[in-house]
């Protein structure tokens, strides 16, 4: 069963001579637990579809069904909270809050989420991202590819069933780089999670299960990794 559906999503921002047609009729499916890369120059349109797919902004037209729910046909309030519930998001910032230890930025969506963390989840994460030893530092004491991790980390822990990754290796070296890779796609295999990533490094985005490129807001599908060159 396809968890991501992505219906003749189209998106226009302004109107008359200067409107910009960021996505046009983009439509795609992603099975459970696929790892897929989105590549695309800069203004392409790839980033405004990662915010449709997270509900961050919406359509002009079209549909986006995550586990056969059309999340634009939700209230705002029950959006939210489906948001929070299924969606995780990575972002290039790492976005930490600098007054958390690791722990505490990791669980910090099921607080806000008023739920109790799984704390055998929440020590099988700190030991897969390598993070157990850091567990009470702050961001400030951590290098960039740790702070990638605890982002992973709390992406991770409400079980989301779709990840978006923007540009997760953005503000790393190559070595960071690929242990981030490497860890997002344990993650995609071990809980069955669909992750969506956004990169412009073709080395690795070619990791992925699959390439789709958007360009001046058309999508293409080049299908496995070994397809695209």
């Amino acid at each position: 069963m396809d968890l991501l559906e992505v219906r003749s999503v189209s998106k226009t921002y302004g109107s008359g001579e200067t409107a910009v047609h960021a996505l046009k009729k983009v439509s795609f499916s992603v099975p459970k637990g696929e790892f897929v890369a989105v590549i695309g120059e800069s203004g392409s349109g790839k980033s405004t579809l990662l915010n449709m797919l997270g509900a961050l902004d919406t359509p002009s037209f079209g549909k986006v069904l995550i586990d056969g729910r059309d999340i634009f046909a939700m209230k705002e309030k029950e959006l939210t909270i489906f948001r929070r519930r299924n969606i995780g998001f990575i972002f290039q910032a790492f976005n930490l809050i600098p007054e958390l230890t690791v722990e505490q930025n990791i669980i910090f969506p099921v607080l806000l989420d008023y739920q109790k963390p799984n704390r055998k989840y929440l020590e099988e994460l700190l030991a897969v991202l390598n993070l157990t030893e850091r567990r009470h530092h702050l961001p400030s004491q951590l290098s960039g590819g740790q702070q990638q991790r605890v982002a992973i980390g709390r992406a991770l822990i409400t079980r989301p069933s779709l990840i978006l990754a923007d540009e997760p290796t953005g503000n790393l070296d190559s070595q960071n780089s690929s242990e981030v890779i490497a860890m997002l796609k344990e993650a995609s295999r071990k809980y069955e999670q669909t992750i969506i990533m956004i990169t412009h490094n073709s080395g690795i985005a070619q990791t992925a299960d699959r390439i789709l490129e958007v360009s001046d807001g058309v999508l293409a599908d080049f299908g496995g990794r070994g397809c695209w060159e």
